[in-house]
């Protein structure tokens, strides 16, 4: 049986102690400026997102234990937010992981979430005590970017008045854009729009719906479908519609296969698409034989076997250590978010334990040369990164299609 993680194990203690000197010698008495902190991750890490979030913490301790921090030891306790009474995130559990991080006085960062709902949960408890947050996934671009969801977004998530919260992946007002760009090119005229009515999944199908209407084509339904096992209703309503398009905003925890499976009962070859929330390998084997046919879907980035530079290089290094053959996109985020953290902290010199310091030094990031190349964090915290891609299920696989442009 495969080892599961949970809250209370999965403590990871990776030495970055280099006892060399940092801007004085420390002689005899260099031990006593040593300092011991830790990041905390908080993931999913039951049910169906757990195939990527455990390549997403193995991506974090592949991070920390590259990384070597003069006078500083870095500990990593990866936290669930999923229960398996839900089989996903849950708003309780996301909770109660941001209080165990504040209340850990060693704790400097907090990485995480993976589901967009459970950022808006953890940001502002950890927005009053000082903490910095760093995503690898969340892309509903009202955490961040006024204007861009609910009337009283993003302030509301930031009670203290200052931000505290990044992402390095980016956000769904420019993905939702492109995947509507993309499914014209395909040849949609009539979409049927579903989500799972998560904030995630509504926030980019309601992107996608007006960047469509501003395309032209014609929207042959739009709503909700909460997780379920079966949606022959809906399918048949998407049947009688007259669509010739499907979009799906909504993650894999959610059932999404299922509803493919029924639209494929009734209309074998219509096209689906999906964001990145449905762009994993557990989506795909979930569906099967349903995936076969015209099922497409966006990332931030491109997938793994397109990698170049250092990219490439790190790729080749996780699956070295994790004997894969290419994990889920996300994981190179994970890296990156926790590279990101772990140069707050270094420049934090005798600061390495002051939250205030690594949350300044995080959010100030500029120019930063990572493994998805050079970009910095904007004001709103938000990548300068906007590179997209397209994929299509094949064989079980998703199988690159194009890099697709963001139409500002």
């Amino acid at each position: 049986m495969q080892k599961r993680w949970t809250t209370a194990a999965a403590v990871v203690s990776v030495l970055a102690l280099m006892v060399g000197a940092c801007g004085g010698g420390t002689g005899g008495g260099g031990a006593s400026s040593a300092k011991t902190i830790k990041i905390m991750s908080s993931l999913p890490m039951t049910g169906a997102s757990r195939t990527q979030t455990v390549e997403i913490v193995n991506s974090i301790q592949m991070a920390i234990a590259d990384t070597k921090i003069n006078n500083v030891t870095v500990n990593f306790e990866a936290l669930d937010d999923a229960t398996a009474a839900k089989g996903s995130w849950d708003a309780a559990q996301e909770a109660e992981n941001a209080r165990k991080a504040i209340n850990d006085k060693s704790v400097v960062a907090y990485i995480g979430t993976y589901n967009s709902g459970a950022a808006k949960v953890s940001i502002p408890l950890l927005n009053q005590a000082g903490l910095v947050m760093v995503s690898p996934a969340n892309t509903y671009p009202g955490l961040t970017k006024p204007g861009k969801g609910e009337a009283n977004e993003p302030n509301t998530y930031y009670p203290n008045g200052k931000r505290n919260y990044a992402r390095v992946v980016p956000a769904d007002d420019l993905q939702g854009a492109v995947g509507a760009v993309w499914a014209k090119d395909l040849g949609a005229k009539k979409v049927y729009i579903v989500h799972d009515t998560q904030l995630y999944g509504k926030g980019i199908a309601d992107v996608f719906r007006a960047k469509a209407k501003d395309l032209g084509l014609t929207e042959a339904g739009y709503e909700g479908a909460d997780k379920a096992d079966n949606y022959r209703a809906l399918a048949n309503k998407i049947k009688d519609s007259g669509a010739d398009f499907v979009y799906y905003g909504g993650i894999v925890d959610n059932n999404p296969a299922v509803l493919l499976k029924d639209i494929r009962a009734v209309l074998p070859t219509m096209k689906f698409m999906g964001p990145d929330g449905i762009n994993c390998s557990e989506f795909l084997k979930q569906a099967g034989p349903a995936a076969d046919a015209s099922v497409y879907s966006t990332f931030g980035g491109v997938p793994p076997e397109k990698y170049t530079g250092k990219a490439a290089d790190w790729l080749k290094a996780y699956n070295a250590k994790y004997n894969n053959n290419n994990p889920n996109p996300y994981a190179i985020y994970g890296y990156e978010a926790a590279k990101v953290v772990l140069a707050a902290i270094a420049a934090a010199g005798d600061k390495a334990d002051d939250r205030a310091t690594v949350l300044a030094n995080v959010m100030g990031t500029k120019n930063y040369d990572g493994v998805l190349g050079k970009w910095s964090f904007d004001a709103n915290g938000d990548t300068t990164l906007t590179q997209f891609s397209g994929s299509q299920a094949k064989s079980g696989s998703w199988a690159f299609v194009k890099e697709l442009a963001v139409q500002q």
